[in-house]
């Protein structure tokens, strides 16, 4: 700003023109540098012939040229607008189906090494899997069979009375404390076990507790039955029943829960799911001495009366090779006791139908003097079935045979914990052929000691299997694919079993081993 003699800035001549255009006094146009700021922009304008002009021009004038503007749009844009719309829209319903659809082959192929990538310790990937899945179901967004591939009736299969769609299911450990058995069950299996839980809360061992041997498909854990207690699942499986009886239109209360748990909707009233089973597995606390059986028993007995009505198996877990003195409660005298106690808390389930009761035993209790007192118990104290087996101690062979471990796997095997992975597959086939011998075989003898003729036997043995319904057996372990499952019902198990399988073929795992056993079923028709 450049003063003018009398410390005043110069006038314009515009500015002396407007002034006197409005008022006829060149005084009042004097416009201070105060007045300038203080003023908008569009009063300092209006002051302005030119401005104004300018200002009416325009507002006068914009309809006019944004209808021109409209006119001279090309035809075809709005066509062009929609069509990309409606790519964008097609493409993510697309997407969405791909991704929720188990068949997908990124289920198998870049999902799981994704996982291992982002999270390299396995406990960490187990636990965000739990958690994305629990996520993705509450949303709608969680990988599901579809197309109804069950349908045909080629797998259906008789458990317990049960009519089961196919004879696949998912082994306990995958879901811990009952977070997510209605996703795992949109995968396709015909049974999901959650568990095992302990009546109290633990934490199981000291981290790190699970590793993975990548190149044999095989995991490592020592978990330690780690629980939220059996009060936590209850509390969960609890509100799973209401929710369902509340959408079914039983409502939400006590009255509405009894209803379903007593069959009133026409489902299983653990999977809430026609044609599928949930079983839910216990075990004891790991501070509870095993020596003392009649605690050991108290354990198993409160985590019956609290889950019990919520399942429609109960597997008793005496089995897991990383609870201390677990495994010796496999002896037969032991064993005996407890699977009795067992058995009549189940019996005592408030509700019409009662669970039934499977023992897991150990794929490394493998003499036959070890299976014949483990089948004793099972035959004496009423249970049901049993599931063979768990992970293993041992560390087997690298598969194919011949194959060099790198360094770090090789570390990675002498951590201490249960093996599991398609090495324990012929192990498991070889049990599950004796325990179905030991536990079909009918021993008929007189109890005074006379000796039995051939007829009399017959009738016995007549009178015998008429009141006699087969155990049940579940084959658990190494199992991956179509084959391997036919080949495990063929060797007398009822149902193949997977936890390892699932984690390393990805969430399509049962549906692809579903697939392959209809195409052995087509193959045996031809």
């Amino acid at each position: 700003m450049i003063p003018g003699g009398n410390g005043r800035l110069p006038r314009s001549p515009l500015l002396i023109l407007g002034a006197m255009s409005r008022s006829g006094a060149p005084h009042a146009s004097r416009c201070s540098i105060a007045a300038r700021f203080s003023r908008s922009p569009a009063v300092c304008r209006s002051n302005l012939p030119f401005g104004s002009r300018s200002i009416s021009s325009t507002s006068s004038s914009s309809p006019i040229r944004d209808a021109a503007a409209e006119v001279a749009k090309p035809p075809g844009r709005n066509v062009k607008r929609y069509f990309l719309g409606t790519s964008i829209v097609f493409l993510l319903w697309a997407g969405y189906l791909y991704a929720t659809d188990t068949r997908a082959s990124a289920h198998r192929w870049i999902v799981p090494r994704l996982i291992r990538w982002y999270y390299p310790d396995a406990e960490d990937a187990h636990h965000a899997g739990v958690e994305c899945m629990k996520f993705l179901y509450r949303f709608g967004l969680h990988p599901r069979e579809r197309g109804n591939p069950d349908g045909d009736g080629k797998l259906v299969t008789e458990v317990f009375g049960y009519t089961l769609c196919n004879p696949i299911g998912i082994s306990g450990g995958l879901d811990k404390d009952a977070d997510i058995p209605s996703a795992l069950f949109e995968l396709g299996p015909a049974i999901v076990e959650v568990g095992g839980t302990t009546p109290r809360p633990q934490e199981g061992n000291l981290r790190s507790r699970v590793f993975r041997i990548v190149s044999q498909n095989a995991l490592i854990n020592r978990y330690g039955l780690n629980s939220k207690g059996a009060d936590h699942m209850a509390a969960v499986l609890k509100q799973r029943v209401r929710e369902f009886a509340y959408s079914h239109g039983f409502g939400s209360s006590e009255f509405g829960e009894q209803r379903v748990l007593d069959g009133g909707a026409g489902v299983p009233p653990g999977s809430l799911i026609e044609g599928k089973l949930l079983a839910v597995q216990i075990a004891k606390n790991k501070d509870t001495p095993e020596t003392d059986i009649e605690a050991v028993k108290k354990d198993y007995v409160y985590c019956v009366d609290l889950l019990g009505k919520y399942a429609d198996i109960l597997v008793v877990n005496v089995s897991s090779p990383n609870t201390p003195g677990l495994r010796t409660l496999q002896e037969s005298g032991p064993l005996t006791t407890l699977l009795t106690g067992v058995v009549n808390a189940a019996k005592h389930t408030s509700r019409k139908t009662k669970p039934y009761v499977m023992v897991k035993v150990s794929p490394d209790e493998d003499t036959d003097e070890q299976i014949s007192g483990i089948c004793e118990a099972v035959r004496a104290s009423g249970v049901d079935g049993v599931i063979v087996g768990n992970t293993t101690k041992t560390r087997p062979k690298a598969l194919p045979r011949g194959y060099k471990l790198s360094a770090r796997e090789e570390e990675t095997l002498k951590e201490t914990g249960g093996f599991s992975g398609p090495h324990l597959f012929n192990k498991t086939v070889s049990l599950v052929t004796r325990y179905r011998a030991q536990l079909d075989k009918m021993v008929v003898s007189d109890d005074t000691g006379d000796s039995i003729s051939p007829s009399e036997t017959d009738t016995m043995t007549s009178q015998m299997k008429s009141h006699m319904v087969p155990k049940v057996i579940f084959a658990s372990g190494g199992i991956t694919n179509g084959e391997q499952a036919a080949k495990a019902l063929k060797a007398g198990a009822d149902l193949a079993m997977l936890y390892t399988g699932l984690v390393y073929g990805g969430s399509g795992t049962i549906t692809r081993i579903k697939a392959e056993m209809r195409e052995i079923v087509d193959g045996v028709e031809k």
